[in-house]
């Protein structure tokens, strides 16, 4: 690695360091909805909604997928766990294909509803006991609870990790396995800063974040994201 991506690296790390230890912001999921942006921001009376969120972001745009279990809970009339919890796999799934939620309607119905299912009984309906049982607990443990849920992989179980802990400002004794996500963005942005090689395989990106930042690899994800989606669009896809 060049002086030129060291001082880019260093510049990335120090940078999300300060945000980090700043004040907790309202974040905005891109939903284009007021009251799901709302929902999603209240971790600490609405965190179902953003673990049934989290579950839904697959192969869609992202504002999309946040705002799925708010349109659900509109639909049923409530957005309480008890709502969400008395509601059947055929009217979730009906949910879905009418209101065209989803890229996959069918399966990710069924995602929904064991999510639903987990958090009932895993959590007693308390999503935050994923990171709040024990208090301060490892990362690893706070990803592998994401992993748990139907449809999850590891992009998602450490976005879902990553925001909690950089953005909800949620503890945890270590950030050592939160990983960077291997966004198209990301992977563009690593690859034009001369960071990764242009055929390198996704694995490549998670693994060259944790050399350059092991303590908390996820810490170069989001500012090399904003780099990415800065750049020119091109066909590469992970």
């Amino acid at each position: 690695m060049n002086t030129d991506c060291e001082k880019l690296i260093a510049r990335l790390i120090e940078d999300a360091k300060r945000k980090l230890v700043a004040p907790r912001v309202a974040l905005d999921f891109e939903t284009g909805i007021p009251e799901a942006e709302e929902m999603l921001n209240d971790i600490e009376h609405h965190s179902h909604i953003f673990v049934l969120a989290c579950v839904m972001d697959k192969q869609i745009r992202a504002g999309r997928a946040w705002a799925i279990p708010y349109l659900v809970g509109r639909k049923l009339g409530g957005f309480d766990f008890a709502t969400y919890r008395g509601v059947d796999l055929s009217r979730i799934s009906e949910f879905f294909n009418k209101l065209k939620l989803h890229r996959f309607n069918n399966e990710m119905a069924k995602s929904f509803h064991a999510a639903i299912h987990d958090i009932d009984i895993k959590y007693g309906g308390d999503t935050s006991k994923i990171w709040r049982e024990p208090p301060c607990p490892k990362s690893a443990l706070v990803v592998r609870r994401f992993l748990e849920f139907r449809g999850v992989v590891g992009k998602i179980a450490t976005m879902a990790t990553n925001i909690l802990a950089r953005d909800f400002k949620i503890p945890m004794c270590d950030h050592s396995s939160i990983d960077i996500s291997p966004d198209i963005q990301v992977r563009k942005f690593f690859v034009a800063n001369g960071l990764l090689n242009a055929t390198a395989k996704k694995e490549e990106l998670i693994y060259r974040a944790r050399e350059l930042c092991p303590e908390y690899p996820g810490l170069l994800d989001l500012a090399s994201w904003e780099g990415g989606r800065k750049l020119p669009r091109k066909s590469e896809r992970l």
